[in-house]
């Protein structure tokens, strides 16, 4: 099997989790960090969703699952330990051309989701293609080492320049150099350290006046 790799705006979309257990409410959880709409069927459910729905952050259906459950749903996933229902789940939703994932069986899925680091705008994602999911985690694991929470602040500060630099006469194919001498700069490095003398510095260096880190920043928080 080879997957095409793509990310997924699902903010507002309606997505169903079916299965309300500990690997339903992870992938409620997941769900709902990417700003999906959100509800889960379930004749049982953990403390987690039953929260949630207390709280009116997702809804919740005790009950059975039924194939109109699917009705204008973009995405769905099953996340139950019935085989067979899995499996009538993944038919289903082929049936009426809706993303479908079946935790745990990757036969049964027209996407998979793969081991994610997150720090801020950053998504790395690591798939084994379904083929050992432990070996993907330890990957994740050895990311999230390397890359720190700094990348977060360092990619809202990237962002900040890009939406200036937009902003004035610059023309966009001269923008590249800049990032690159940025980068290359040790602006990541000075980010970790909390060097923000040396990072000024090398903004305004680079960048000009008015590209100092807090006039950045004041103006995304703008």
């Amino acid at each position: 099997m080879v997957y095409y790799p793509v990310n997924l705006n699902i903010t507002g979309q309606p997505c169903l989790v079916i299965g309300a257990g500990a690997v339903g409410t992870r992938k409620v959880n997941g769900l709902l960090a990417c700003g999906a709409k959100v509800a889960v069927i379930s004749i049982a459910a953990g403390p987690r969703v039953r929260e949630l729905a207390h709280d009116g952050i997702i809804s919740y259906h005790d009950r059975a699952y039924r194939p109109d459950d699917l009705e204008d749903v973009f995405l769905v996933i099953g996340a139950t330990n019935d085989h067979t229902l899995n499996r009538r789940i993944y038919k289903d939703a082929r049936k009426r051309k809706i993303l479908c994932n079946i935790a745990d069986q990757p036969a049964f899925c027209n996407f998979i989701l793969p081991a994610v680091v997150r720090r801020g705008d950053l998504v790395i994602s690591v798939s084994t293609s379904g083929q050992s999911p432990a070996f993907a985690k330890k990957l994740r694991r050895e990311l999230e080492a390397v890359y720190g929470e700094e990348y977060a602040e360092f990619l809202e500060l990237m962002g900040a320049i890009r939406k200036k630099l937009l902003a004035t006469d610059h023309a966009p194919e001269a923008h590249k150099p800049l990032f690159n001498a940025l980068i290359e700069g040790g602006l990541v490095e000075m980010i970790r350290d909390g060097r923000n003398k040396e990072m000024d510095t090398l903004l305004v260096k680079v960048l000009g006046a008015g590209y100092d880190r807090k006039t950045l920043m004041a103006e995304v928080e703008a």
